[in-house]
This record gives C-alpha cells, sequence and structure tokens, in this order.
C-alpha cells in the first residue's frame, strides 16, 4: 500500500479475502492517470518486492491498461481509470464506498 502511493497510485482500496477466497490473503486495487504510468507503478511495485525476497508474476504490463501483480498472499490490480470503472472489481466483492467489506452482500 505504501509502495503503491509513494508513486503516487489513485483510489487505492484494500479488500480482505480471508474466508471468501483460497487464492490469495488480500487484494489491493487501485489506478494510475495512464497507461504509462500503470506500466510504471507495477514495474516497480513487482521490483520491490522482489528486494524484499518475495517472488511476483506480472500479466498484463505490454497493454497496461489493466496490469495484475501476484505477489503470493496479495494480489494487486493496477487499472487505467475507464478499465477499472468498465470491470468494477470493488463490486464483484462487495466493497463500499469506504473500501470496506460489509458483513453481509446484498443478494
Amino acid at each position: 500500500m505504501k509502495s503503491l502511493d509513494d508513486d503516487q497510485a489513485q483510489d487505492i482500496v484494500s479488500i480482505p479475502l480471508a474466508g471468501k477466497s483460497n487464492i490469495a490473503d488480500h487484494m489491493v486495487i487501485a489506478e494510475g492517470r495512464s497507461t504509462r504510468q500503470v506500466a510504471a507503478i507495477a514495474q516497480k511495485l513487482a521490483e520491490r518486492v522482489k528486494q524484499a525476497g518475495g517472488t511476483v508474476r506480472v500479466e498484463g504490463l505490454a497493454n497496461a491498461d489493466w496490469v495484475l501483480i501476484d505477489a503470493g498472499d496479495v494480489i494487486v490490480h493496477l487499472f487505467r481509470p475507464e478499465v477499472r470503472s468498465f470491470y468494477n472489481l470493488e463490486r464483484m466483492w462487495a466493497v463500499d464506498e469506504e473500501g470496506e467489506t460489509p458483513a453481509v452482500a446484498e443478494a
């Protein structure tokens, strides 16, 4: 989260996945203002994870509309604003405006 904030990512949301999915413990969603910024944020984040001794897989860097960074227990989605609003992952995972997962999702 700090790395994303340091690189000026916008609208950063953390979603706890424990008990909802076995793919990761947390999902982080953020956006950059352009494909260039999304790519730069993704590359820096991947480098920082590797420097900290973690393993990382990056998908979507070539187009940089939506970059997925799999860091094991944390999955990071970086979007351009238009792409983020189109896919609306926060709604899929039932996250409210404050970035919190409600106790009971709407049916």
